[in-house]
């Protein structure tokens, strides 16, 4: 695949990521105390806020890759390990295009 294609399909990334996170952050707006939706249902509103939370925080350190990334392509580190400087394969970065490591270096 040509620099372009990766790099086509990094922006699309980008851009379906920065939708997801200002989905997340409307959904981990604070839950209102006076909210009347008893006392089980808030209990299970506040514990839906923290699973968001921390999807809120995984898709924004996937944006910061995506980005670095980003800034690699059309250099001689796009598509090289950050850890052990191995070719990263086409099919990881078409997989997962905020991959910054092999997938040996990644476990």
């Amino acid at each position: 695949m040509k620099k372009e294609g990766f790099e086509q399909n990094i922006l699309e990334e980008i851009k379906k990521t920065k939708e997801l996170i200002t989905e997340y952050k409307e959904m981990t707006k604070p839950v209102a105390p006076d909210d009347a939706i008893g006392r089980i249902s808030r209990m299970d509103a506040i514990n839906n806020k923290s699973v968001t939370e921390a999807s809120l925080r995984q898709a924004e350190e996937k944006l910061r890759n995506l980005q670095r990334v980003l800034s690699r392509v059309g250099t001689s580190d796009f598509g090289i390990c950050i850890k052990c400087g191995k070719a990263i394969p086409e099919a990881r970065i078409l997989y997962r295009p905020e991959s910054l490591s092999c997938v040996d270096c990644a476990t």
